[in-house]
Order: structure tokens, then sequence, then C-alpha cells
């Protein structure tokens, strides 16, 4: 079975086109497998991408994590998916945009410069039940709200950018035991279908420096949705400007979410890494 090796600033998928494949029984399992960085390929999720049947978007994609767990969109998986795409000439040249269907709706993305693309990420919201998360009554936005995790309480801010997220802002994310407290804060019972966290440095009015523990795979040297996160969180409490550099392990992103009803942007590269075939329980 062919696949292919990507990554977007530190955080990689592997990327299977089911046109070209045999029917995948089990892809929780595959992902398992696959993901494992000893015995497999080695990734932090795995992509399934498919022809899609609406007339709205061109492919449609599903995302699997390191675990097995099925996540309804990745900023860094779309643009790869993108990457491939561009690379393999499926997104023509002359076309000045493609769009990706995944579980959080139709993505649309362009190109940008130095092998970057622009995602469209659509209207971050805080609204409790659209996370979901059971801290504070469902139809209240969960802003500054109080959550006990890992023996201490921090002041979270928590969204929906199609999938769930934590926000924490803390003087210096390093100085902590921030994985231990990001693993404690994605089982936490408030959060019903589990949530990525970000531990965030405001390094001034446009530029902020997180640390991500992501759902279903743990560390990562970065994260899209999780920069969109991060980023409107700084805005909605006045930290930071609309447009900013959210810089992390991996490498920088730009974001930028003009007003509160507006869609937010992400803009950053990704590319393709190799092509490879699985061997190894290949029907999974």
């Amino acid at each position: 079975m062919q696949f292919t090796k990507l990554e977007a600033l530190g955080n990689d998928f592997l990327l299977i086109d089911e046109r070209n494949a045999a029917g995948i029984a089990d892809p929780s399992a595959l992902a398992v497998a696959m993901c494992n960085r000893t015995r497999g390929a080695g990734a932090d999720g795995l992509l399934l991408l498919a022809d899609c049947d609406s007339a709205h978007a061109d492919v449609a994609m599903r995302i699997f994590n390191a675990d097995g767990s099925e996540a309804e969109v990745s900023g860094n998986g779309t643009r790869c998916v993108a990457a491939a795409l561009d690379t393999e000439g499926r997104w023509h040249a002359e076309a000045p945009s493609v769009r990706v269907a995944t579980a959080a709706g139709v993505k649309t993305l362009t190109r940008a410069d130095g092998g970057s693309f622009r995602m469209d990420m659509g209207r971050p919201s805080f609204r409790a039940a659209d996370v979901p998360f059971t801290g504070v009554l469902a139809d209240a936005v969960a802003i500054d709200a109080a959550l006990e995790a890992g023996g201490a309480i921090w002041t979270v801010t928590v969204s929906s950018i199609g999938n769930p997220h934590c926000t924490l802002f803390v003087d210096d994310p390093s100085a902590i035991d921030w994985r231990t407290f990001g693993a404690s804060i994605e089982r936490h019972p408030s959060f019903p279908n589990r949530t990525n966290v970000e531990f965030v440095r405001v390094a001034s009015q446009n530029r902020i420096e997180p640390l991500f523990w992501e759902r279903g795979v743990g560390e990562t040297q970065s994260s899209g949705t999780g920069a969109v996160a991060a980023a409107a969180a700084a805005i909605v409490t006045g930290r930071c400007d609309r447009r900013l550099v959210v810089a992390m392990a991996g490498g920088s992103v730009t974001v930028e979410w003009p007003d509160d009803d507006s869609s937010a942007a992400l803009t950053g590269p990704a590319r393709v890494v190799y092509r490879g075939t699985w061997m190894a329980g290949m029907g999974q």
C-alpha cells in the first residue's frame, strides 16, 4: 500500500490515497501501526484522502491520531493535503484554491509564498456547547474560566476551531511541568470528547509562543488548529492584535482574525517528505 510522508513545521503525517489502496478495514488500527515511531513509519497522524461527492469540495479527508482516535480537523494536516495535491499536480496551477472536506466542514486553501498555504479556518467559537465543555453553562462562553486539573487551579479559555481546545496563558511554559498538566487537562471530565491543550507565552502584541499537548498524540512540534486557538484566545482576552505570529517549537505561522464575526486564516508551510510502501498488515 503506497503512502506519502508529509510534515508541517515538525507536525508529521502519513497520507494514503484511498483511490489507490485496497479497502482499509480498520483505519484506527492502521493509524496506530503506521504512526508507531519504532515499529512503523512514524507520524503524529494518518490522513486518508478520497474523492468527494459534494459539489462544494474537491477532495475529502479523514484524520486519525497516533492513538487511533479520529479527529474532526487538523490545520497542519489539511495544509499537508494541499501540499500533496499541489506536488502531484492534482491541484491545477491555474486553480486559485482547493477545497478539502473534513468532519468540521469544507476548508478552502490558497497558495502563499515560500511553500506556504493559507487556510480558511472558520470562525472560532467560545460557546461551551460547541467545544464541548461542561465547566460552564452550555450557552455561556468559556473565556477566562476556572479549571482544576493536576492539583492546580488554572484560568483557561476554551474554544472550538472545529475541534476542542483549552488555552492557558503562562509567563514561562517551559518552567512548569506542562506535559503532565497537558495530559491531565486533555482527559479532564469537563471535556467529554477530550481536548487539545496550549500553554501560551505572550511575547508581544503581535507574537505568541505556545507549547502544544495534542489530543491523542501528546507533545507536538506545532499545531495548526492549536495556533489558531491560542491566537484567538489571546485576541479575545485583549492580549494581542488581530494579526499575529505564532512561534512554535517547529517554526512560525501567521494567524489573522479580522473581527469576532469573521473567519480566522492560518498561513504556514507544508511539504512532501517522501513516498513509501507499507507492507506490514496491509489490510489491517
